[in-house]
C-alpha cells in the first residue's frame, strides 16, 4: 500500500469516526455567539438593517457598528432599544 493509500484510508477512517460522532451528539466543541441587545431589538421587529436604522433616524453605518459592539449607542438610543424589547409594537406605530 502506497502512502497516499494510507492517508486516504486513515482519512476516510477519520471522516466515518466523526460522522458517527456527530450522530451520537457528541460535539468537540461548540461555539455560541452572543447577540448584542441592538440586535436582538432589530431582531425581534423582523426588521432589516436599513429599516432599522431609517425608523431610529441613523445611518446603516452607524447601527452596524452599534451591533458590531464598535460603539456604542447614546443613552437616549439605548432607552429606546429597552422599550423595543418590552413593546417592540410601540416603535411600528411611528413608523
Amino acid at each position: 500500500m502506497t502512502k497516499v493509500d494510507q492517508e486516504m484510508a486513515q482519512f476516510k477512517a477519520d471522516l466515518l469516526a466523526s460522522v458517527k460522532e456527530l450522530k451520537a451528539g457528541k460535539v468537540a466543541r461548540s461555539t455560541q455567539v452572543d447577540v448584542s441587545f441592538v440586535v436582538s431589538a432589530r431582531n425581534q421587529l423582523g426588521l432589516s438593517q436599513s429599516e432599522f436604522a431609517q425608523l431610529l433616524g441613523v445611518s446603516v453605518r452607524t447601527l452596524q457598528a452599534w451591533e458590531q459592539g464598535r460603539i456604542k449607542p447614546s443613552g437616549a438610543a439605548q432607552t429606546l432599544m429597552r422599550i423595543v424589547h418590552k413593546h417592540p409594537e410601540v416603535l411600528l406605530e411611528v413608523r
